[in-house]
C-alpha cells in the first residue's frame, strides 16, 4: 500500500470517529480549557497539555474517562496535517517516563529490607518504567473504533518517522502496546466468501498489495468455489482484515500468476484438485508493522483445508522475487556473481532492452543464467543469516522450502521490473516445517529441492 492511499485511508477513518465520538464527548460536562486551532499553533500547546494531563490524571468515573478520551480524540481529528505532526511530537518528547520516579523507584528497590519490601519495590519500578503516553493511548480502547484508531495512529506514525525521528519513541510504545493487543490467540481466522458484506469485498481491492485486484470479476474469480480468501480479524475490529491469504486449487504446482488468475479459464472442480497454491499475502493494516501473524495464518489455512478437503495433498506458493533484478545489477557490479562472456554479453543486452521478453529467441537465450541467478539470490543470506529477499524470508521463517524457479512465471510490467518475470515456488511440506523453520532460524540454513540447489551450484 502506498504511503498516499494510506493517508487517505486514515482521513476517511478520521472522518468516521469523529462523528463517532461527538456522542460520547458532548453529554458529558468536560472541563474545557479553551479552543483548539488545527494548525495547532504554540500558544495552543498548553492547552493541549492541561487536557492531556486531565485523561491521565483520571479523576471521575468510567463516563468522565471516556469522554476526556473522546474529546482529547476529537481534539486530534480535527487537525491539520501540521497540527498532527505536533500533536504526535508533545507525546514522543514530553510524555514518556519521569527520570525522578524511576531514580526513586530504583532506590527503593535497592533499599528493601525482605522479600516483601522488593516485590513492592519491583511494582513500584514497573508503574515508573511505563511512559505516560502509553497509559493516554490505552485509554482508547475503550472508544467505538478506539482500536482501530491506534493502529491507523501508528501507521502515521510510521510515515510520519522517516523525516521526524523524534517520533521513534512514539512508535516503541505504540508498536509494544498493539503487539500485546494483537497477540494470535486472540485473533478469528474467517473465510471471506463472495456473499460477504460489500464493505468488506471492497476492503480486499484496497488493501491487496500483491497481484492488484482489476474488477469486480476479477475479485469474483479470487472468491470462486475453487478459490478461498481467509483472513485473521480482531474482536475489536470485526470488519477489519489484518492479514489475508489468496488461495487457489488446482492440480499440480502453478507456474504462471496470470493463467491462474484469468477470469476467462474454465473454474475447476475443488475436490479434483490436489494443491493448494497461496499466491498472494496481504497485510491489510500499516500500523500493525512489525507485528506477526502471518506465519500462524499459513497453518491455520493450510490446516482448515487439510480438514475440508482431504485430496489436497501439496501446499505451495507462487511467490514473486521482488529484490531479484535490484540484486542482480549491483552484484554484477561488484563481481558477487560471475557469468560467462557469452551470457554476461546477454545481460546486458538485456538491461538494455526493456521489451527484451517480447523476443521469444532472445529470452529463450536468457532462460538459463537468469533463471540460475535467481536461484543464487534465493539461497543467500545476509550477515544476520536472513535470506536476501523478504519474500523468502518470510516463507523460509515459516519452514517452507524454495521448491521450483519459474520462468516467465509473472508477465506484467512489475513482473520483470522487479525479477526479470521470474517467480518461485515455497512448497509447504507439513512433515517438515518445523524442522525448516529451526534450521533457518538458528543458523540461517535453506531448504531448498535437489533441483534448485543444482541450479545455485556454480
Amino acid at each position: 500500500m502506498t504511503d498516499s492511499t494510506q493517508a487517505t485511508l486514515f482521513d476517511r477513518t478520521l472522518g468516521n470517529l469523529r462523528r463517532a465520538w461527538r456522542d460520547i464527548a458532548e453529554p458529558v460536562k468536560v472541563v474545557l480549557t479553551g479552543a483548539v486551532r488545527p494548525e495547532l499553533p504554540d500558544d495552543d500547546l498548553d492547552r493541549l497539555r492541561r487536557r492531556i494531563d486531565a485523561c491521565l490524571a483520571g479523576q471521575g468515573g468510567e463516563v468522565s474517562a471516556r469522554a476526556r478520551a473522546a474529546d482529547l480524540g476529537r481534539i486530534y481529528l480535527g487537525l491539520t496535517e501540521e497540527g498532527r505532526g505536533r500533536f504526535l511530537r508533545l507525546l514522543a518528547e514530553e510524555y514518556g517516563t519521569e527520570p525522578e520516579d524511576v531514580d526513586a523507584a530504583i532506590e527503593a528497590y535497592r533499599a528493601a529490607a525482605d522479600e516483601i519490601g522488593r516485590r513492592r519495590a519491583e511494582a513500584r519500578l514497573r508503574q515508573a518504567l511505563e511512559p505516560r503516553r502509553t497509559r493516554l493511548l490505552t485509554q482508547f480502547n475503550g472508544l467505538p473504533e478506539g482500536v482501530k484508531f491506534l493502529v491507523d495512529l501508528r501507521a502515521e506514525v510510521l510515515r510520519r518517522r522517516k523525516d521526524d525521528p523524534a517520533l521513534a519513541p512514539l512508535d516503541y510504545d505504540l508498536r509494544a502496546l498493539l503487539g500485546s493487543w494483537f497477540d494470535v490467540g486472540f485473533l478469528d481466522l474467517r473465510r471471506i466468501a463472495w456473499d460477504a458484506p460489500a464493505a468488506l469485498l471492497e476492503k480486499l481491492i484496497r488493501y491487496e498489495a500483491v497481484h492488484a485486484i482489476r474488477s469486480w470479476d476479477d475479485l469474483k474469480n479470487r472468491l470462486d468455489s475453487d478459490r478461498r480468501c481467509y483472513a485473521f480479524f480482531h474482536p475489536r475490529m470485526p470488519v477489519e482484515p489484518l492479514i489475508f491469504v489468496e488461495v487457489a486449487l488446482v492440480d499440480g504446482m502453478a507456474a504462471n500468476v496470470q493463467a491462474l488468475l484469468d477470469v476467462t479459464a474454465p473454474k475447476g472442480d475443488q475436490h479434483d484438485a490436489d494443491t493448494a497454491i497461496f499466491y498472494s499475502i496481504s497485510n491489510a493494516q500499516a500500523g500493525l508493522a512489525g507485528v506477526s501473524f502471518g506465519d500462524f495464518l499459513i497453518k491455520r489455512v493450510a490446516e482448515d483445508l487439510s480438514q475440508q478437503l482431504p485430496g489436497i495433498k501439496t501446499f505451495a506458493t507462487l511467490s514473486p522475487i521482488p529484490g531479484f533484478r535490484r540484486w542482480l545489477k549491483g552484484a554484477r557490479e561488484q563481481g558477487e556473481v560471475t557469468f560467462s562472456v557469452a551470457d554476461a554479453a546477454l545481460l546486458t543486452e538485456d538491461e538494455e532492452r526493456k521489451d527484451w521478453h517480447k523476443d521469444d529467441v532472445f529470452a529463450q537465450k536468457l532462460k538459463a543464467p537468469l533463471s540460475r541467478a535467481a536461484a543464487q539470490y534465493l539461497m543467500r543470506t545476509d550477515k544476520r543469516g536472513r535470506a536476501l529477499d523478504r519474500v523468502a524470508h518470510f516463507h523460509l521463517s515459516n519452514g517452507a522450502r524454495v521448491e521450483r524457479i519459474n520462468w516467465m512465471g509473472d508477465t506484467s510490467p512489475e513482473g520483470f521490473a522487479q525479477s526479470c518475470g521470474l517467480m518461485v515456488n515455497y512448497l509447504y511440506k507439513l512433515a517438515d516445517v518445523e524442522a525448516n523453520h529451526e534450521a533457518y532460524r538458528g543458523d540461517g540454513s535453506i531448504s531448498a529441492s535437489s533441483a534448485v540447489r543444482r541450479l545455485a551450484s556454480p
